[in-house]
């Protein structure tokens, strides 16, 4: 079987970085390695729509409406897709060049899930030691901001992101890889926004994400996750 990668971009008013994080992929990869990007849009308000549009006539590149929520809008690109490879990613996340062909070599070598190491856009030395731990396997390393790939054969196995999570739903998905010890760490590095860093202050973040960390660890619901978000870090 020929793969193809099919890679869904979740967006939410990200008229900022969409139309550069679209260059770079089609810059960074291969055409005949793409069967699509999807960009899924959960009702922008900012002009986001209509930077995709400008792509879509060409390249490859579809924009699809969906409900508010990362998790049923990348299930909702996921379900529109048509490579054999999905390849989740951030609006404000550059992968590394050829990222398509590494993706590709570790399908082929029977890696069905994984993620690249991770750098920060800045120089604050937590987020550069964050982004150096990331090499490792460790599960407590992980994170969406990573980007995930997983072929879709897998995906459709595991049933997808639970939409019930409105945040932390790359976490469930990256838990039940790690359960079916079914994910690899590819050590060349995507790099991705600190915006949110730079907005709520690194350690003020920091608390924050661990805070959320530590409730899912003792039994928080989806509800109560999402709301403490909403209130600390939204």
């Amino acid at each position: 079987m020929i793969n193809s990668i099919s890679i869904i971009i979740p967006m939410l008013n990200e008229a900022e970085s969409i139309a550069s994080v679209l260059e770079h992929l089609l810059e960074n990869s291969t055409s005949k390695n793409i069967a699509e990007i999807i960009v899924v849009d959960g009702g922008s308000v900012d002009g986001s729509q209509n930077i995709v549009n400008k792509f879509v006539p060409s390249n490859k590149i579809h924009l699809l409406n969906a409900h508010k929520g990362r998790a049923k809008q990348m299930n909702f690109g996921a379900n529109h897709a048509t490579g054999t490879i999905l390849y989740f990613l951030h609006a404000d996340s550059f992968p590394p060049k050829n990222f398509d062909n590494l993706i590709i070599q570790e399908v082929t070598k029977g890696n069905l899930a994984g993620c690249f190491r991770l750098q920060f856009d800045n120089n604050h030395w937590w987020l550069q030691l964050a982004g150096w731990l990331t090499q490792f396997s460790w599960r407590a390393s992980r994170g969406g901001d990573q980007s995930q790939f997983i072929t879709k054969q897998l995906f459709t196995e595991i049933g997808g992101f639970d939409e019930n999570f409105t945040i932390y739903e790359d976490n469930i998905l990256i838990n039940e890889l790690y359960a079916r010890k079914q994910f690899v760490v590819i050590q060349d590095k995507i790099k991705t926004s600190a915006r949110l860093y730079k907005k709520h202050g690194v350690w003020t973040l920091q608390y924050h994400f661990w805070t959320i960390y530590v409730k899912k660890w003792f039994g928080a619901s989806a509800d109560e996750l999402y709301t403490y978000y909403q209130k600390y870090i939204s």
